[in-house]
């Protein structure tokens, strides 16, 4: 991935159209790359690696984990395959604490016990 100095977001982004005949970068759309991504951010394990190379130091970077938070919302959150954690961790990243908290292992693993926590839980509980 490239160095966190890289990002370049501008301040008006809207959303990728959903799967159509945008242009394609590096074979790819703009929607599947970001679904992509945004799908990476249930990992904790990910998101310590993001605090480690210092990408939550940039500033631009924050801003486009900002203009992420359209994947919340219909029509885009349907095509999470892991919405709960997904979108979890994206809210999570809004926080200025648990951007710079998130580079510390003991933080990773209770993120790690809450999914397992969750996943093994039956309705209702």
């Amino acid at each position: 991935m490239a160095s966190s100095h890289d990002v370049d977001m501008t301040g008006n982004q809207t959303p990728p159209p959903i799967p159509s005949e945008e242009p394609k970068y590096g074979g790819f759309t703009r929607f599947e790359i970001e679904l992509e991504f945004v799908q990476s951010l249930a990992s904790p394990l990910y998101l310590n690696h993001l605090a480690a190379m210092k990408y939550f130091e940039n500033e631009a970077f924050v801003e486009y984990l900002k203009y992420l938070q359209y994947w919340s919302h219909p029509p885009y959150s349907k095509y999470l395959l892991y919405p709960g954690p997904t979108l979890k961790n994206l809210e999570l990243l809004q926080v200025k604490e648990f951007r710079r908290d998130i580079i510390s292992p003991d933080v990773v693993a209770r993120l790690f016990e809450e999914g397992v926590k969750k996943g093994t839980e039956g309705p209702g509980s």
